[in-house]
């Protein structure tokens, strides 16, 4: 009996050794929802081995400081935007997996677009130039033979509220919306449907998925924290499995923590492209990924392409 209680003692010490108080950051919108569930199991206390705290932002520029000053340990981030980070500090970050595939839809005020060429001669209404949507939206029209300011014209908004009202008041009007701004859309007026899933058409003539957003941590802290980061991966896939699984627990849960409404995440789930890829498979993805915006701006990744020291694989 006393061996077993010793036993038990270190097994207990080893556990609470391997934990860690874990500070996490991420994006109110898709970037966010795979995390619900260890958010609220994070709060009730139900979480066993870490503890966690979570910051939530309506921007990337509010968490990016949070990563370089040390006050988060792992963020989720926009894809692009982690290459970018990992230059800036040179190489102090590693991303860890991919939280949410292709999130932007072409959405229309009518039915008149069912491909990419029946957008020629029309308005695309968008906001993100300088960023992910602008870089997928132009090697989408580019691949399917349309030249932006020729056969196809883009006007830059600076929100996707923005586009939505001009998207309701143009009746020919075209946009390029991501979740949640396109169930809010579709939600607003009768008039208004999803034309075309950009994620679909990038798979189709690339091969490989559209990247939205990426989850990070910091090296230093990886490196120091092995089996939490590993805890931490385990657990967050069994959240966003929740988040896929049960659209109506997830969208209960996205609203209680003011993600997007409930009601708009009940709809917008479906469509949000929730995951988590880790490994080699999401080095594969990523890569090919941010060759692409690479090739059509070098400072959209950071002026350069990251090195292996970037992607977290496990081993």
């Amino acid at each position: 009996m006393k061996k077993f209680i010793v036993y038990i003692m270190v097994l207990l010490l080893a556990v609470s050794l391997s934990a860690a108080d874990v500070s996490v950051a991420a994006l109110r919108g898709p970037t966010a929802m795979g995390m619900v569930k260890l958010m609220d199991e994070s709060e009730k206390g139900e979480v066993g081995g870490n503890s966690y705290t979570f910051q939530l932002e309506g921007a990337a520029d509010a968490v990016v400081p949070l990563v370089v000053k040390g006050d988060v340990d792992i963020a989720a981030i926009p894809g692009n935007l982690s290459s970018v980070l990992y230059q800036r500090t040179n190489g102090k970050i590693e991303v860890i997996g991919i939280n949410t595939l292709g999130v932007l839809y072409i959405v229309e005020n009518g039915d008149t677009v069912h491909s990419v060429e029946d957008l020629r001669g029309r308005t695309i209404y968008s906001a993100g130039k300088g960023a992910t949507p602008e870089y997928a939206l132009q090697y989408i029209l580019a691949a399917n033979g349309l030249e932006v300011g020729k056969d196809v014209f883009i006007e830059w908004k600076s929100e996707h509220a923005e586009c939505v009202a001009a998207l309701k008041a143009d009746t020919d009007g075209v946009a390029m919306l991501p979740q949640p701004f396109a169930t809010t859309a579709l939600s607003s007026s009768p008039d208004i449907r999803i034309a075309l899933d950009l994620n679909d058409l990038w798979e189709e003539k690339v091969g490989s998925v559209l990247i939205t957003g990426v989850t990070i941590a910091r090296k230093d802290w990886a490196e120091e924290n092995p089996e939490a980061l590993s805890s931490f991966i385990a657990s967050y896939k069994e959240s966003v499995d929740y988040a896929n699984n049960d659209n109506a627990g997830a969208a209960a849960l996205i609203g209680k923590y003011n993600i997007v409404p409930e009601q708009v995440a009940l709809k917008a789930l479906p469509y949000c492209s929730v995951t988590l890829i880790i490994g080699e498979e999401m080095k594969t993805a990523l890569s090919e990924y941010l060759e692409i915006l690479y090739s059509q701006n070098p400072q959209s990744v950071g002026g350069a392409l990251p090195d292996d020291g970037f992607y977290y694989t496990g081993e």
